[in-house]
């Protein structure tokens, strides 16, 4: 299973980031023997500090958001 996508929750500027991984950064994702090395040289291009976030990787993306206990779409 290919980890497409990553999510990075920004918990210094409230932001949500997710990424959808070129074909060539999972090609050199890799190449390190762990991931979260590989995701502090998205550090610039995708503009997050890996130092102040959480993150998690997903082969699929659902995104569900919710107000007032109901799940609404934009």
């Amino acid at each position: 299973m290919e980890q497409r996508y990553v999510v990075i929750l920004d918990f210094s500027t409230g932001t949500l980031n997710i990424i959808r991984l070129t074909d060539e950064e999972m090609e050199e994702s890799d190449k390190y023997g762990d991931f979260e090395d590989f995701l502090v040289t998205l550090e610039g291009k995708y503009g997050f500090r890996l130092r102040d976030c959480q993150w998690m990787t997903t082969e699929c993306l659902n995104v569900h958001r919710y107000e007032d206990g109901k799940e609404v779409t934009e």
